[in-house]
């Protein structure tokens, strides 16, 4: 079965990850399936809205490491590439229901979605620095513009987690529901768009996003960059040699 289970039905193409037994983390080919997907849900003038969606237990732990490191991110038409302009730049609704975990990509990509529905089991965190690498999907832009500065500080540069009512009060989900209820609220949510007509929800999301989706695409660009080449470097190597290694890294000397 896919690791990415893709289902059109009464106008809602519904995109859940189905790999829990790895935490949904996120594989190159599973990012190749959610750009292939997206792509098709833009050409389809049935389909009214995305959603996107985990497991009650997990949204995503991000990166399957193991993958990443065999092949790593880059520009062009690299998947992960791909999946980031994607999702930036769909013209249609998104929306996200996400429980449990949510760390890197799992958070970062929530904020090109128009509404998040959360458990109150979610967790979200966006653990660059402690990888060795920096912040990607244009975050590094979009997270002091929803948290403020200081927030955004304290989410990018610890890295540590935040729970669902912490991130409903920065705005970055519209309702907290018991996590059993989070895909079905989602589900319904998004139903809302299909009686709506396609051209008015296109441009409307279009002169919402107009005044900073160049500037969101050129830092995706720029992050993508530095991504790059500081996975390259001694801090990144040490930091997944010890995840590898299930041992704390030792930053000391880098």
């Amino acid at each position: 079965m896919s690791d990415i289970l893709v289902h059109t039905e009464a106008g809602v193409m519904t995109l859940t990850f189905n790999r829990v037994a790895r935490k949904n983390s996120l594989t190159s080919a599973m990012y190749a399936a959610l750009s292939d997907a997206l792509a098709q849900a833009e050409q389809d003038a049935s389909v009214r809205a995305v959603l996107i969606q985990g497991d009650p237990t997990v949204f995503s732990a991000g990166n399957d490491i193991g993958d990443f490191l065999n092949a790593p991110p880059s520009m062009g038409d690299s998947p992960v590439f791909r999946f980031l302009r994607g999702i930036a730049t769909f013209p249609k609704p998104i929306v996200a229901s996400v429980c449990g975990p949510a760390v890197g990509i799992g958070t970062t990509m929530l904020f090109h979605c128009d509404l998040v529905y959360a458990g109150d089991n979610a967790a979200f965190s966006m653990p660059f620095v402690n990888l060795g690498v920096c912040p990607e999907a244009g975050s590094s832009l979009l997270v002091p513009q929803m948290f403020g500065y200081h927030r955004a500080a304290e989410a990018l540069l610890l890295g540590e987690p935040f729970m669902a009512e912490a991130a409903l009060e920065v705005g970055l989900v519209n309702r907290v529901v018991p996590p059993t209820e989070a895909n079905g609220i989602a589900q319904l949510q998004a139903r809302k768009f299909v009686n709506k007509p396609l051209s008015s929800l296109i441009e409307t999301k279009r002169l919402l996003k107009q005044s900073h989706l160049p500037a969101v695409l050129e830092r995706i660009d720029e992050e993508m960059q530095s991504f790059g080449r500081m996975m390259k470097e001694p801090a990144a190597r040490e930091a997944f040699a010890a995840f590898m290694e299930k041992r704390r890294p030792d930053f000391s000397k880098v």
